[in-house]
C-alpha cells in the first residue's frame, strides 16, 4: 500500500525541518510504496529503493497538500497529507500557569491599594522586567469555599490594562472540582462556563487582558466541543499527550497515533477546526530545581522540539498553606525562563499570530 510516512498529516514544519530556499522551505517527503511501479510526489518523480520512496517538495504557502501517486503492477494508488509551514518561525517560548484561585482571595482579603502589592503578581512583574517574560494565568469562575469572580472589584482595571501586553487572564474551568470537568461534558456547558469567565475578565480587567484559553482543565474535551472552542477564538490547546496504562491521556481525546505525533513532534494541526495541539515541555511544579536545565537542555538538540518551548506550572504550589507547598517554586519558574532566555528564545503568547509568531 502506498503511504506517506513523513511528514505526518497536520505536521507543523519550520526551518529546522528542511532547507530554507527563496520564498519557501524545501523538505523531503518519504513513504512506503508497492514494488514494480513508479511513484510521483506532487507531479514529480520520486526516488525508489527497497519499498520506500522519497522526493523533495518546496512549501510556499501556509498550508500545502502533498500527494503521492503510484502506478504499476499493484494498480493506481494515491495518498495525500496536508502540512503547515510556520514560515515566520523563530525560537520562542510561552509560559502558562494553571489553577489560579488562591491569589484572587488574597487580593480581596488584603484589599491591596495597587494590583502589584500582591506578592504573587509582583513575582511575575519582576520576571517580566528582568527577562521580558509574558504570562497567561488560567483562572476559575468559582471555588469550593464560595468565592466567585463577580466578587472581584474593577478598581485595578487600569493597572490590568497597562500590563496587558505581557500578563493575560484566560478561562480554565468553572471550578477546580470535580476533576476532569469537561471530559464527557457537552460543548454547550463548556462554552457557557468559558463565557462566564470571559465576561468577568473583561468587566474587571478590560478586553485587552482577556486571552482565549490554551489549556482546558485536565486537558480532556470531547471532540464535538472543539469546533465550539474554535468559534470562541481558541487557536492552540496544550496538553501532555503521554502514554499511560490505559492509553494516551490529557490529550483532548486525540487518537493514539496523533497523540504520539504531538508527543514526539511538539505540534499538530487539526484542519477541521484550525486548532494546533501543543506538547507541554516542562511542568515546573513537578520538576526539582536542579532538574530544570537537564529537562530542557535535550530539547535544544531535537529538531522536532527545539523551536517552541511550552512552559507550564500550577498556582497552588506557591502558597505555604497548601498541603503540597513547594518552597522553591518561584526559583523553578525563574530557572526555566532564564534557561530559554539565555538560549535565545523570545517570549510570546500563543493566541497571537501563529503559535506566537507572525503569520
Amino acid at each position: 500500500m502506498l503511504r506517506i510516512t513523513e511528514p505526518f498529516h497536520g505536521s507543523v514544519l519550520n526551518r529546522r525541518h528542511g532547507e530554507e530556499v527563496s520564498g519557501g522551505l524545501k523538505i523531503v517527503v518519504r513513504g512506503e510504496a508497492p514494488p514494480y511501479g513508479q511513484v510521483a510526489v506532487n507531479g514529480e518523480p520520486a526516488q525508489l529503493a527497497g519499498g520506500w520512496f522519497e522526493a523533495p517538495v518546496v512549501l510556499r504557502e501556509r498550508e500545502t497538500d502533498i500527494e503521492a501517486v503510484y502506478d504499476g503492477a499493484y494498480g493506481h494508488q494515491e495518498h495525500r497529507v496536508r502540512v503547515v509551514w510556520d514560515r515566520n518561525s523563530r525560537p520562542r517560548y510561552r509560559f502558562s500557569v494553571d489553577d489560579n484561585s488562591f491569589w484572587w482571595r488574597d487580593l480581596i482579603q488584603q484589599e491591596y491599594g495597587r494590583l502589584f502589592d500582591s506578592w504573587y503578581l509582583a513575582m511575575f512583574r519582576r520576571l517580566h522586567e528582568e527577562y521580558g517574560a509574558k504570562f497567561v494565568l488560567n483562572i476559575y469562575y468559582e471555588t469550593e469555599d464560595g468565592f466567585q469572580l463577580p466578587q472581584v472589584s474593577d478598581r485595578y482595571r487600569g493597572e490590568w490594562e497597562e500590563c496587558s501586553e505581557w500578563l493575560k487572564l484566560a478561562f480554565h474551568a468553572r471550578a477546580n472540582l470535580p476533576d476532569r470537568p469537561y471530559q464527557y461534558a457537552s460543548g454547550e456547558r463548556l462554552i457557557e462556563d468559558l463565557r462566564l469567565v470571559k465576561e468577568q475578565i473583561i468587566r474587571f480587567a478590560g478586553e485587552q487582558t482577556y486571552s482565549p484559553p490554551t489549556v482546558i482543565h485536565w486537558g480532556m474535551v470531547p471532540p464535538p466541543a472543539l469546533p465550539r472552542l474554535a468559534e470562541e477564538g481558541v487557536r492552540v490547546l496544550s496538553g501532555f499527550f503521554g502514554l499511560r496504562a490505559g492509553g494516551h491521556d490529557i490529550n483532548y481525546f486525540l487518537d493514539d497515533v496523533r497523540s504520539e505525533q504531538v508527543r514526539v513532534h511538539d505540534c499538530l494541526m487539526d484542519f477541521d477546526t484550525g486548532i494546533v495541539f501543543s506538547q507541554v515541555d516542562i511542568v515546573c511544579n513537578n520538576t526539582p530545581l536542579e532538574q530544570i536545565e537537564p529537562t530542557l537542555a535535550p530539547l535544544l538538540e531535537d529538531p522536532h522540539r527545539a523551536e517552541i518551548m511550552d512552559l507550564f506550572t500550577h498556582e497552588q504550589y506557591f502558597w505555604d498553606f497548601y498541603r503540597n507547598y513547594i518552597p522553591d517554586h518561584p526559583q523553578r519558574i525563574e530557572a526555566a525562563i532564564r534557561f530559554v532566555t539565555e538560549h535565545g528564545y523570545e517570549p510570546v503568547l500563543f493566541h497571537e499570530g501563529f503559535l506566537g509568531a507572525p503569520e
